[in-house]
Order: C-alpha cells, then sequence, then structure tokens
C-alpha cells in the first residue's frame, strides 16, 4: 500500500520552522505518489502510447508536472535562470480535451531517462527553495511560496487524471502493483431510494483574505444561493443501477441525449461506460486500474455527465418523476446535512486520498448522515457550470486555470474520488470538466425544482458579463 497521504499543509502555521518540514514533507509525497503511477508503465516504450487520441502520449504528462514548478516559480520571481527553457517549453500546455477533435501534436519527445534527469534537478531545486526563500506567516497569494504550493497541487491533480488515463490504456502495458490493491469486496447491486432535504439559503465561496489553505482562484469570492426543497438519492448510481439502462438500449435511443451527447455517441461509439468491457455473451467485465475483474455491480458507476444525464432523462421516462443531476448549491446542501461538514474530509470516513483502495468500493460502505458517499469513492458530476464568484480575481502566475472553463461547457463536480488528495479533498475547493470527459466520476440524482435550464443560463451569462465586465 502506497504511504498515507498528507492533508493540506497550512499557510498560517505559527511556526516556519514547522511550516518548512511540513512543506517539504508534502512535496516530496506528492512527486513520489506521481512518480510511483508511472512505474505502472510496462516499458519505456509505452511513455509514448497515448491511451486515447485527444491526449498527449504519457510522457508529457511525466514531464509536465515538473516544468510546472519551474514555470510558476519563474513568473513569480523567486527563479531568475530556468532549468531547461526547451523542455519548459515543450512540456507547458497539455490538450485536455479542451475540444471535441483535439490531437496530440507530432512532436519529438526526449527519452525517458532525460525526463527522469529533469526531474530529479526539479526536486532539488525546490526543495532547496523550501529550505532557503524567506518566509512569513501566513503565506500570501504573492509569495513565491504561493508557487510551491501551486506547484504541489497541480501535480496532485495530475495524480489522479493520470491514474485515469492508466485506466485507460491497453492491460498489456500496465503492470500490477501492490502498492495500489484493489478493494475485493464485490456484490450485487443495491436499490435506491430517495432522501428530503429542506431548502435553505445558502453561501458558497471564501473571502480573499482567507490564509488557511492553499485555494484556486475560482475558490475565492462569494455566491448566496437561494436552494428549493429536494429529494436526493440514498447511493451514488452504482453499476447494477446504471446496468438497467443499458440493457434497455439506453445508448442506442436518441431521445435520452441531447445534441451534444449524441455528438459524443458518435465520436466514441460509445454502448456503455468507459471503463465496462463488453463480452461476446453480452455481459461485461470492468478495468479498474491494473486489471479487469468481474462486474462489481455494487460499485459507484463511472460515466461523463451526458451519460449521467441521459440515464436520468430514461429514468424520468420509466418512473413519470423528473430526474436530474443535482447544483453545486444542492450539493453544499447534501455536505452541510452530513457528518463531513469538515474544512478538510477525514479519509478515515470516506474513500479518499488513497487511504483505503486505489479503486472504488461498495456503495453503502461510508455512511455521511442519511446518504451514503457525500464525499467519495467517485466525484459526483453537478448541472452547474463553472462561473466566477463575485469578487473572483485571476491569479496572474496561472491565468489559464479557470478563465477557459467560464464557457457554459464546463460542468462542475464535487466530492472527491478515492485518487483526490490535497486541494481536492478540501470542503471549498471546485473543479469543472467539459461534459465528455473521463474521469473517477459518477453521480447520484435529486428530484426538486431546482434550476430549469432558461434559469439557469440566464444566471450563467449574468455571472460572466459581470465578471468580464469588472476584469475585461
Amino acid at each position: 500500500m502506497i504511504a498515507k497521504q498528507m492533508q493540506s499543509v497550512r499557510l498560517d502555521g505559527e511556526s516556519t520552522k514547522n511550516t518548512r518540514t511540513q512543506l517539504r514533507r508534502y512535496f516530496h509525497q506528492s512527486f513520489d505518489l506521481f512518480e510511483s503511477l508511472f512505474d505502472l508503465l510496462q516499458s519505456d516504450e509505452v511513455f509514448y502510447l497515448q491511451s486515447e487520441p485527444t491526449r498527449h502520449p504519457m510522457i508529457f504528462y511525466f514531464g509536465h508536472t515538473a516544468i510546472f514548478y519551474v514555470n510558476k516559480l519563474f513568473a513569480s520571481g523567486a527563479l531568475i535562470e530556468r532549468i531547461d527553457p526547451h523542455l519548459e517549453s515543450l512540456f507547458a500546455v497539455g490538450v485536455d480535451e479542451m475540444t471535441w477533435d483535439a490531437k496530440s501534436d507530432s512532436l519529438r519527445w526526449p527519452s525517458v531517462d532525460e525526463v527522469r534527469q529533469y526531474r530529479n534537478r526539479v526536486r532539488m531545486y525546490v526543495d532547496e527553495m523550501i529550505s532557503a526563500l524567506p518566509m512569513t506567516l501566513p503565506i500570501a497569494k504573492t509569495d513565491p511560496f504561493w508557487a510551491i504550493w501551486m506547484g504541489i497541487e497541480h501535480e496532485r491533480i495530475h495524480i489522479e487524471t493520470s491514474s485515469v488515463l492508466h485506466r485507460q490504456m491497453p492491460l498489456e502495458f500496465i503492470r500490477k502493483d501492490s502498492r495500489f490493491p484493489i478493494c475485493p469486496l464485490r456484490g450485487d447491486g443495491l436499490e435506491n431510494e430517495m432522501v428530503n432535504f429542506s431548502g435553505q439559503e445558502i453561501r458558497l465561496g471564501k473571502g480573499a483574505q482567507d490564509h488557511g489553505l492553499y485555494g484556486w482562484d475560482n475558490e475565492y469570492g462569494y455566491a448566496l444561493l437561494t436552494v428549493d426543497d429536494f429529494d436526493a438519492s440514498k447511493y451514488l448510481v452504482s453499476n447494477g443501477e446504471f446496468m438497467d439502462f443499458v440493457m434497455a438500449n439506453g445508448y442506442g435511443v436518441s431521445r435520452w441525449w441531447d445534441d451534444e451527447g449524441l455528438k459524443y455517441l458518435s465520436i466514441r461509439n460509445a454502448s456503455c461506460p468507459p471503463f465496462w468491457i463488453p463480452q461476446e455473451d453480452g455481459s461485461f467485465r470492468y478495468r479498474v486500474l491494473t486489471d479487469e475483474i468481474d462486474m462489481p455491480y455494487n460499485w459507484p458507476v463511472e460515466v461523463n455527465a451526458l451519460e449521467a444525464e441521459a440515464f436520468c432523462r430514461w429514468k424520468s421516462a420509466q418512473e413519470g418523476e423528473s430526474y436530474r443531476l443535482p447544483t453545486e448549491a444542492e450539493w453544499a446542501v447534501m455536505l452541510q446535512s452530513s457528518d463531513m461538514n469538515e474544512e478538510i474530509f477525514d479519509d478515515s470516513r470516506a474513500n479518499i486520498n488513497f487511504a483505503h483502495y486505489a479503486s472504488s468500493v461498495p456503495v453503502d460502505t461510508y455512511a455521511h448522515g442519511e446518504l451514503y458517499d457525500v464525499v467519495g469513492n467517485v466525484w459526483q458530476w453537478t448541472q452547474t457550470q463553472m462561473a466566477a464568484y463575485e469578487g473572483f480575481e485571476t491569479h496572474p502566475w496561472y491565468d489559464d486555470f479557470s478563465e477557459p472553463t467560464f464557457d457554459g461547457k464546463h460542468n462542475m463536480i464535487k466530492g472527491g474520488s478515492w485518487a483526490s488528495t490535497g486541494n481536492e479533498i478540501v470542503k471549498e475547493s471546485r473543479y469543472a470538466f467539459r461534459r465528455h470527459f473521463i474521469q473517477h466520476a459518477g453521480f447520484r440524482y435529486v428530484v426538486g425544482e431546482g434550476e430549469n435550464e432558461a434559469k439557469k443560463c440566464s444566471r450563467i451569462e449574468q455571472m460572466h458579463e459581470a465578471w468580464k465586465k469588472r476584469y475585461g
């Protein structure tokens, strides 16, 4: 089993000595965990393969997280000279499915050994900077130490997204590793039921001077929202529950899919969730990080937002209800009503932070109040499109982290997965992906008035216009 992951290091400690010690440990643990994932590739040749055509070869991601530290430290002024300008340009920007037809450029990649040597140099430089840079607590967003925190949290995002790419790589190119155990508990799907939540006014976001924990720029500011009464499914939708949709030819009936969903089906030729493996007899097996196993019907299904929405339309038609994905605010109400409403989620009570397995677990494992898996197991898609809070300010060292997602095409995911660490398991974190994006993500459904499409689009447009008016 990999080493238990640290929680995010605080920015407002009382001792610079202790903060440096914790930060150094946090940095090296992040570096080690990221590299251990790439130990799963069978050979150096696999580094030059693509898990799917819209992504770069794996060698890109291996170099990308290292050059990020250098680029951000250079932007902060803490680094005056670059380590390797060529590599720091080559590995700077990924495809990351920002468009449907994104293709990896035909680039000349360095050898794996060259990238490993570069990573070692970066590790040494950052370690030295943690020791040598003047430190004033709390760490401010303009402090070069913020660039180091930014690098660590960026690498922890790529720990998760790289594990997704590993699951998409053909199994013959992946080796098993006892450090990444798979949950042995597998059974039949569960009968889901609905739990009622009373409406309330809820405030999202955090203040500009919140120095407690590192945050991405989209977390700062606020939104004050009124949530109506709603019902939510007790469990995340399991593979067994989703199987009913697949067996009803859900992927073959166009009325369950919107235009974007139909485009996804056409491009990907999808007939089932991405980690399901069709068998000749019509059954399915299931792909985990390093293996192929019998279908775990009681684990959460992992789908993109388009698939989750199609399931909700189908279920609505079967039962005469209006099932849909929750909003960001409704998820916050569920969290507030649970026993997980804490600044950093407790990995002893949820399947997060690699604390238990390198896989999902049954959906009835972790109760959080009346619901299960309010946090952890898999990310939960919401219907909320990413938008800036009132008071949002782009961080100048990473101006393309949040702004590209304010386009009405990126949906929020909440709660984290078994592979989520660092800022990803902090209460106020906000992440969004395009709706066709493959992630360790599933969903729960809700029933309630919520936001109809016209009201939702109007709100998003107003937030976009307010942001553009203020920041240009």
